[in-house]
């Protein structure tokens, strides 16, 4: 294969399988590469994956300074902002570089899942005004916010002290917030690090859905793959159980906009030379790098606040509904994961542990057994990992595994991996349409906007179970259990 001197489309072709499931473009590809771009995936997800610029993308990352190993591409992975999404990247914090690009605009969008004593069959006669109750409850859709805005003070203390911000108010329990990644808060994240406009764009947001992929369901478990690993989690086939997907909203938007603009202008004086430049960046160790890490890090804090107070408002809505019809109507956390962030983790790297910034733009970390990130109550068996699907097929839960620790920085896919634009999936059906289809199939849809809810359509989304398989078969997680939905919120 003749050695490239410039950026273009990546063919199937290109790619080398290395191992099963397995495919690695080298980096005698191009140039400008340092490391290898490795994406997991079966044949069909391939040539999915050329159709688009994500390969290319992929490519483009391993070029960045100080990148180590190689980059990786998870199998929902498709087209996005500078990485892939589904891209995954170390960097040394001596040499290399944080990028915005490599985060996304939606800071620590990640979902969370809650779980219940309730049977769904027992749930199902309450469905409509549960999901009336939960609607009413949750703001959503696009510029989604509360009631009254948080005065300067308590915004600083929610983009700083995060999830735990909300359970001090009352609105969470504190084993809420040992059951989230991080324990809900990045403690480098600065609020003066983020501007003016930012927090002005988060004032009224927290506790707020959102609109796009962003999400609330009520579920019930159909299927159990590991019984050990799903009792350590709490989960039993037929039990009702509550996903909620979303993010920092206009605050962490905010965060990305001001910093790609910021790296963009900064790139000559660090001599940054980069094929695209949607992969701004500065080196980690720059002003200009701490500045957005600290930033970052407190727009993920505000998506945990976020997630929190979501969680309070449906909890009350759940005893609204339910106080009078069940003994116990209580809502326990399982786990927290994100999935746009950069963070400061230990990783063997050719027999030598290394301090790396390790982004994952749409993939979901997967830590092991046994390491001390993982809660005390899944340690033994690993880290739930919460693999929402599309609003027809339902979701999965995996476990993290000692494998991923070696071969992905601990990572997995995040979700389904979108196939189709938003708006081609509008000509293909309309919001009413598929409101009516998801009804027939005694799935509850409750949506501000018909157009929203076309967007989001199962069709436009890969196959899940295709995508898990490939996670699972290669040893990144273990399937754990399925969920499919009963009832569905879109902003």
């Amino acid at each position: 294969m003749a050695t490239k001197t410039t950026a273009g489309r990546v063919a199937k072709s290109d790619l080398i399988q290395v191992e099963p499931l397995v495919y690695e473009v080298p980096a005698s590809y191009r140039e400008d590469m340092r490391v290898p771009a490795r994406v997991y995936a079966d044949e069909y997800i391939l040539d999915m994956a050329a159709e688009d610029n994500s390969l290319e993308q992929l490519v483009n990352t391993a070029t960045l300074p100080g990148v180590v190993r190689y980059t990786l591409a998870m199998p929902d992975v498709h087209q996005g902002y500078g990485f892939p999404i589904g891209g995954v990247a170390a960097m040394s914090l001596s040499d290399g570089v944080i990028s915005p690009g490599g985060v996304g605009y939606d800071i620590n969008c990640g979902v969370r899942l809650l779980r219940s004593s309730i049977e769904a069959e027992a749930l199902r006669p309450y469905m409509d005004d549960l999901m009336t109750a939960l609607y009413q409850n949750v703001p959503s859709g696009v510029g989604a916010s509360r009631a009254g805005k948080l005065s300067a003070k308590e915004l600083a203390e929610v983009l700083e002290q995060g999830a735990n911000w909300a359970v001090r108010q009352g609105l969470g329990r504190q084993e809420d917030v040992e059951h989230t990644e991080s324990q809900g808060r990045m403690e480098e994240a600065d609020a003066s690090a983020v501007s003016q406009r930012a927090k002005d764009r988060g004032a009224d947001q927290v506790g707020t859905l959102g609109s796009g992929n962003h999400f609330l369901e009520v579920d019930v478990v159909t299927e159990v793959f590991d019984e050990e690993i799903a009792n350590a989690y709490g989960l039993f086939p037929g039990q009702v159980c509550v996903w909620i997907h979303c993010g920092s909203r206009g605050l962490g938007h905010q965060v990305c906009t001001d910093a790609v603009r910021t790296m963009q202008q900064v790139a000559p004086k660090y001599n940054i030379t980069l094929p695209d430049r949607e992969l701004a960046c500065a080196p980690f160790s720059s002003q200009e790098g701490q500045e957005y890490f600290r930033a970052m890090s407190a727009a993920a804090n505000f998506a945990w606040a976020n997630r929190q107070v979501i969680t309070h408002q449906v909890r009350e809505a759940f005893k609204q509904v339910l106080g009078s019809h069940f003994s116990d109507c209580d809502l326990h956390m399982v786990y927290d994961v994100c999935h746009n962030i950069a963070k400061i983790e230990r990783h063997q790297i050719d027999g030598q542990e290394m301090r790396l910034c390790v982004h994952r733009k749409g993939a979901t970390r997967a830590f092991g057994p046994g390491q001390p990130d993982v809660p005390q109550t899944y340690r033994e068996v690993g880290q739930p990992v919460l693999i929402p699907g599309d609003m027809g097929t339902g979701s999965f839960v995996l476990a993290g595994t000692a494998r991923a620790m070696k071969i992905s920085f601990g990572s997995s896919c995040h979700g389904a991996g979108r196939v189709m634009s938003r708006s081609k999936s509008r000509k293909n059906v309309t919001g009413q349409q598929l409101r009516q289809q998801l009804e027939q199939r005694h799935i509850v849809v409750r949506a501000g906007s018909m157009r929203g809810l076309a967007e989001e359509a199962p069709d436009a989304y890969k196959d899940l179970d295709r995508v898990v398989n490939v996670v699972h078969d290669t040893g990144m997680a273990r399937k754990v259990a399925r969920t499919r939905p009963m009832g569905v919120i879109k902003g």
